[in-house]
């Protein structure tokens, strides 16, 4: 560590660099080095391009202090690799040999059509007047993720998958590969509008639906979606109970707009339970439909996610309830598991300090295969739409009970920090364990593949 003197505008002010990355230009795109920095309080990645000057964006607000917040892992090669190293990290995508991380979700990218047009799209989608990706075109990226990652869970994207009228045979295709765990990633409007729908894709062997679900008031969708959702969202959701399909509330967390519905949005979970198996948090990240150059205040970061929620859940949860990944790098995420109480309260299954640096490490691919079966056991299957009753304290229960129980009532918190241009930080690139399938049937990690510069030009999405 080193202390600095540095020129903030009109003024100066001290910073402790705590350790250095690699970034890129947000203008340019060109490799240059980053600093982890603090003031004191909040901790900054500063980056410095020759020709386009200084960049300063905030990582992390409040506790638990950035320094504690390490889970060590021992980096793993991938076992199969679709591009070699020659421009280097990140240009070389595809999975190449510098990576640390196997694949732990793959995500199949079915469309770039959508029936919304949301202010806020991570793909842009509706933009592109690309044909739908045929049917032997994902048949040959199901074979690619066999090859590479025959284990790992199958996320379906786009666009907005259910646009496409085949969308239950490409859920087929991949059970058929032996692709146990299979996701669909939507805004729920067609499973609300169109009965038996959700049960189409549930015999076809879809296993879980990750609903985008900003919030419970219309005018949170009417300013990140463009329209009132919250009815159809409700629908959707019992419907997908009436299938037996598992449902993860996804909330895109946007400062000024909905970070303030964390608490309601944890209640209306709990009480949608054993259908609503959770919820995945995402902090708004500017890339896609939203480029421009954000200011700090327009940020929001995981420990400030942690502390509205022990804040707005009335101490319902506990930031110290929540672990670091053992899968991806620790500073892209978090995650808890609960019971739910008879009253519709939470416990802890595994309460632990937030400071695990002093663990000893572990090899990465072990944590990723602990997330892929722990997304599939947590996130799949809807619990028949009524909760277990809570055992008697005092009577004995069998296996069988206890297994029932203990799958009906938990239920998962976790949070997931996509990085954009403003704040990439290469060693978490390289430690990324969710890749999406591009065309040509390489494995790219999530926030490569979606990065744009300043004037939206991407790194990888579409070329």
């Amino acid at each position: 560590m080193s202390t600095e003197l540095l020129r903030d505008g009109n003024s100066l002010s001290v910073r402790r660099v705590l350790s250095r990355t690699e970034s890129l230009c947000p203008s340019c795109l060109k490799k240059i080095p980053a600093f982890r920095v603090t003031d004191g309080m909040d901790v900054y990645l500063e980056k410095r391009c020759e020709v386009h000057g200084v960049f300063y964006t905030v990582i992390w607000r409040g506790n638990p202090a950035f320094e504690t917040w390490a889970r060590p892992k021992l980096p793993v090669r991938p076992p199969v690799c679709y591009t070699e190293t020659v421009k280097g990290c990140p240009f070389d995508c595809g999975l190449c040999d510098t990576h640390r991380q196997i694949t732990c979700t793959a995500l199949l990218e079915v469309t770039g059509r959508c029936n919304l047009a949301c202010p806020y799209c991570f793909a842009a989608a509706g933009n592109a007047s690309k044909p739908d990706p045929a049917l032997e075109v994902i048949q040959f990226w199901f074979d690619r993720v066999k090859q590479a990652a025959p284990s790992c869970n199958i996320q379906l994207s786009g666009g907005e998958p259910t646009v496409r009228n085949d969308l239950p045979q490409i859920v087929e295709m991949g059970r058929s590969r032996g692709f146990a765990f299979i996701q669909l990633n939507t805004n729920g409007l067609r499973l609300a509008r169109e009965a038996g729908y959700a049960q189409r894709l549930k015999n076809a062997g879809l296993s879980s639906v990750f609903l985008q679900f900003d919030g419970v008031t219309d005018d949170v969708y009417l300013r990140l979606r463009g329209r009132g959702l919250l009815a159809e969202k409700r629908l959707a959701i019992a419907r997908c109970g009436d299938a037996g399909l598992g449902v993860v509330l996804v909330p895109m967390v946007v400062p000024g707009v909905n970070d303030q519905e964390l608490g309601a949005i944890l209640d209306f979970g709990i009480q949608a339970s054993p259908v609503v198996r959770g919820i995945h948090i995402q902090p708004v990240s500017y890339f896609g439909r939203q480029p421009v150059l954000p200011q700090n205040r327009d940020r929001i970061t995981l420990p400030e996610i942690l502390a509205a929620l022990e804040t707005q859940s009335r101490g319902k949860v506990r930031a110290r309830d929540f672990h670091p990944p053992g899968c991806e790098n620790a500073l892209c995420s978090f995650h808890g598991r609960f019971f739910i109480t008879e009253n519709g309260g939470l416990k802890p299954v595994v309460s632990l300090p937030i400071a695990l640096a002093a663990s000893p490490p572990e090899a990465a691919d072990v944590g990723a295969r602990r997330a892929v079966a722990a997304v599939s056991r947590q996130w799949g299957g809807g619990g028949g739409g009524k909760n277990t009753p809570c055992p008697n304290a005092t009577a004995p229960m069998d296996l069988d009970s206890f297994l029932e129980f203990a799958r009906n009532r938990s239920f998962s918190i976790s949070a997931m920090a996509f990085q954009d241009v403003w704040n990439l930080d290469l060693e978490r690139l390289r430690d990324c364990c969710i890749h999406v399938l591009s065309e040509d049937g390489r494995l790219i990690p999530f926030c490569a593949y979606n990065l744009t510069d300043s004037s939206n030009q991407p790194l990888y999405r579409g070329r």
